[in-house]
């Protein structure tokens, strides 16, 4: 059993979750575990693509430090000059990095979303809310890996016939999106998508299952909200670095994050043990 197979509202809290941790938790400790635990979850959840993925957004984030650290002048602990002369420390180099490293996780867990959530779900979760929105939602969720197929095609025949030019791909590729969205419309609105009283269809019941998921989940929240309370996720890079003690205590926090943004992985590596084990008792 994935992780894609739980209740859509437990898939959503638990990403909401870990992406808000990625981008308020500034602290090395908390932004690595979430680092790690989404390069780890997108590349169980996507294979090979992600690891290439993963890899090519790394020296984004060395760019980012460079670039932040040369234009943005903080901190008393000078590294070096740049070009220009002015003065690359230490602090602010390490907050570009912070933020490179932030900005390329949130990348890697929503690659995960995407691998979890189907179009069926977000249906599910807005079509109590707005029927309309969530039609349009999965409507475009939809048409995305179309676009893809199309792109493929058109690139392939372009180049066949030895006329591969770049702005009349993606004029065909335009048109080509323009014409399969007025026909998805169509067709939504000859199946009564713009009726009133309209109410969205579900298979998904919350068993269980979800619910000792969510029992977990937000134990983990919980010690990880402690750890906030306590001013153990933050650091200061002006004028100094100044990060938290590391106490006993802190190894809670450490674990109860880490636990929190595993959750998904231990869960599937669990099932596969689970189901491995079974097979080879019924052998």
């Amino acid at each position: 059993m994935g992780f894609e197979n739980c209740h859509p509202a437990v898939n959503m809290i638990y990403f909401v979750a870990v992406i808000y941790g990625t981008i308020v938790f500034k602290n090395p400790v908390f932004l690595a575990i979430s680092y790690v635990s989404a390069f780890v979850y997108s590349v169980k959840r996507n294979g090979k693509k992600a690891v290439i993925f993963d890899i090519i957004l790394i020296p984004f984030a060395v760019m980012c430090a460079l670039y932040y650290s040369s234009y943005t002048h903080f901190g008393v602990t000078v590294l070096e000059k740049n070009l220009i002369g002015n003065n690359i420390t230490a602090e602010s180099l390490l907050y570009g990095f912070i933020t490179g490293i932030t900005f390329i996780t949130v990348m890697m867990w929503f690659s995960c979303i995407y691998s979890v959530f189907s179009s069926d779900k977000v249906v599910y979760l807005l079509g109590k809310l707005s029927p309309h929105l969530s039609l349009y939602l999965s409507i475009l969720l939809r048409i995305i890996p179309r676009i893809k197929n199309e792109l493929k095609k058109i690139y392939t025949a372009r180049r066949g016939i030895k006329k591969c030019n770049i702005l009349s791909i993606i004029s065909i590729l335009i048109t080509w999106t323009i014409d399969a969205l007025i026909l998805a419309s169509e067709s939504m609105r000859s199946r009564g998508s713009l009726l009133k009283g309209r109410k969205a269809f579900s298979i998904y019941r919350f068993d269980n299952r979800d619910r000792l998921y969510v029992i977990g989940m937000f134990i983990c929240l919980t010690i990880t909200i402690m750890g906030a309370m306590l001013k153990q996720t933050y650091i200061i890079c002006d004028p100094r670095i100044v990060m938290p003690h590391i106490t006993p205590m802190s190894y809670v926090f450490y674990v109860g994050y880490a636990g929190l943004c595993l959750m998904p992985l231990l869960l599937e590596l669990w099932t596969e043990w689970r189901l491995k084990k079974l097979c080879f008792v019924t052998k």
